[in-house]
């Protein structure tokens, strides 16, 4: 009886199929493709797509922005971020200066 239902059971295993499958059909008439199958915010997806393709028709007001206070950020890290490092790097007890704050600082140089 038992080797008759497990036969029975193998058996229905193999004659059906998959009940439904992520293949499109006419059906499908609201689907739109990807215009990549890669992310535009990953850094690799230039070289295997067109950006333009995936980005936005209007940037975003703060990118202009950002544009503009980009130098004087480097401006304060050069004139107060790297001096307060280099005055802790002399003292690391006093300042709290830690392993990974070195491995930081070494790796802007």
């Amino acid at each position: 009886m038992r080797a008759t239902v497990a036969i029975f059971i193998f058996g229905l295993a193999l004659t059906t199929g998959c009940s439904s499958t992520n293949q499109i059909t006419t059906l499908d008439q609201n689907y739109n493709a990807p215009l990549s199958i890669y992310s535009a915010m990953d850094s690799t997806s230039l070289v295997y797509s067109d950006p333009m393709a995936a980005s936005q028709a209007n940037d975003h007001p703060y990118r202009w922005l950002g544009f503009i206070l980009h130098p004087i950020g480097h401006l304060v890290d050069y004139t107060v971020n790297r001096p307060l490092y280099a005055i802790a790097r002399q003292a690391p007890y006093l300042f709290g200066y830690t392993a990974e704050d070195s491995m930081i600082d070494s790796q802007r140089r």
